[in-house]
């Protein structure tokens, strides 16, 4: 396909800039990063998909057992005497 585009000068030349640092034709650069576009567009669905089908597949309770699991250990794994998690802060913060 043939595409003719009117670009303002400095996108002009920060194309060919680009184009040179990279030893491609502009017509090589331009592919590439059109290219990469897609790619990583279909990247980021592919990932979002991914993370809804985990959502969608987890059991509640499991989450919630991992989840009270989690900041049991969190808790006991200090230095410090102070909770990163205290009871009196459930459901406020986290």
């Amino acid at each position: 396909m043939t595409l003719t585009l009117d670009l303002p000068p400095n996108l002009e030349s920060s194309l060919f800039q680009a184009a040179n640092q990279q030893s491609l034709t502009v017509e090589e650069f331009v592919i590439q990063m059109l290219t990469s576009a897609f790619m990583q567009k279909e990247r980021q669905k592919k990932a979002v998909s991914l993370l809804e089908s985990w959502l969608s597949d987890a059991d509640i309770e499991e989450q919630k057992t991992t989840g009270a699991y989690l900041i049991e250990a969190l808790d006991q794994d200090r230095l410090s005497d102070r909770l990163l998690f205290p009871d009196e802060m459930k459901g406020k913060s986290w």
